[in-house]
C-alpha cells in the first residue's frame, strides 16, 4: 500500500527518535512510528482469505522473511498453500531513494521475472494486495501533513496525509494514515488515485511482540473490485539470525 506499509505487509505490513506524545508535527509522528518498529529481521507465517463480491472465499498461506533497516531492506515472501501456488515467491529489494526492485519466481516453469514498474498496481497472485503494497515505506520518500485526530476501532489516532516525493513512483497520488496515539501503531491506511479511494487497509489485533506493537490481522479492501483479503499473522518473531545471501535471485531458484 503504499500501503502495507508494507510490510504485509503487509506488511505488511511496517519506526523512530523519541517524540513526546503531544507532538503535533506530522513528520515527527511518522518518524517516531517508524523508529518503534525498527528491527534487524522479521519472520511470520501468514494465512490469507480472499473474499470476492459474491462472498466466495479462497484461502492461501505464505511465509514472510525480512532483513535490513527501513528503506534499505530485503524481503522474500513465499506461498506454501494451496498446491497450485506452492513455491511461488517474491523477492523485494527496498531502496531509500527510489521504488523497490521486485522479482517473482514461479517453480512450475522454473523461471523468475522482474516485476515491471507498470505492473506494480496489479494484484499479487489473486490477493487484494498490489505489488506496490508489499513494498516497505520509508519516511524520507514521502511528505506529510497533519489533518487532525480521529478514532479507529475506539483508539485515538492522528490522521496524517502522505504524498510520495518525485523519486517515489507510485500508483497512489496520496494516502491517509491513522496512527494510534497510545503506541504509534498503524491503525488504518487509505490509498487514493486523485479523488478516488483505491484501497483501504485496516490493522487489528495489535500486540506487543518483542517491544514492537504489531497488527496480527490486516484486512485489505480493494474498492474497485469490491473484494477484500484478510491476512492473519502467526508465529511472528523479530531479530532472528538471517543471512543476506538468502535474499537473492539465486536463492529463489535453489529453494
Amino acid at each position: 500500500m503504499a500501503v502495507m506499509y508494507r510490510k504485509i505487509c503487509l506488511c505488511c505490513l511496517v519506526l523512530f527518535a523519541v517524540v513526546p506524545a503531544f507532538a503535533q508535527d506530522a513528520r515527527q509522528i511518522v518518524e517516531e512510528a517508524q523508529r518503534r518498529t525498527t528491527s534487524i529481521s522479521q519472520r511470520y507465517e501468514g494465512t490469507l482469505q480472499v473474499v470476492d463480491v459474491k462472498t466466495k472465499i479462497a484461502e492461501k498461506s505464505w511465509i514472510y522473511d525480512r532483513i535490513g533497516s527501513h528503506g534499505d531492506s530485503k524481503v522474500v515472501l513465499r506461498f506454501t498453500n494451496p498446491a497450485e501456488v506452492k513455491g511461488v515467491a517474491l523477492l523485494i529489494v527496498n531502496h531509500p531513494d527510489r521504488s523497490s526492485d521486485q522479482w517473482m519466481w514461479t517453480p512450475a516453469i522454473a523461471r523468475e521475472r522482474r516485476v515491471a514498474m507498470q505492473d506494480r498496481s496489479t494484484r499479487f497472485f489473486g490477493t487484494d494486495f498490489s505489488f506496490e503494497d508489499l513494498e516497505e515505506r520509508d519516511t524520507n520518500q514521502f511528505d506529510y501533513k497533519l489533518l487532525g485526530e480521529e478514532q479507529i476501532d475506539g483508539a485515538a489516532c492522528w490522521k496524517i496525509q502522505s504524498q510520495p516525493r518525485r523519486s517515489k513512483t507510485s500508483q497512489y497520488t496520496h494516502s491517509f494514515l491513522w496512527l494510534r496515539k497510545d503506541n504509534y501503531a498503524l491503525a488504518q491506511i487509505e490509498n487514493y488515485n486523485k479523488e478516488q479511494l483505491v484501497r483501504r487497509a485496516n490493522y487489528k489485533d495489535i500486540r506487543n511482540i518483542q517491544q514492537v506493537w504489531t497488527a496480527h490481522t490486516i484486512e485489505m479492501h480493494d474498492l474497485k473490485r469490491n473484494s477484500r483479503t484478510i491476512l492473519k499473522i502467526q508465529k511472528l518473531e523479530y531479530n532472528l539470525p538471517m543471512k543476506d545471501e538468502t535474499f537473492t535471485i539465486n536463492a529463489l531458484r535453489r529453494s
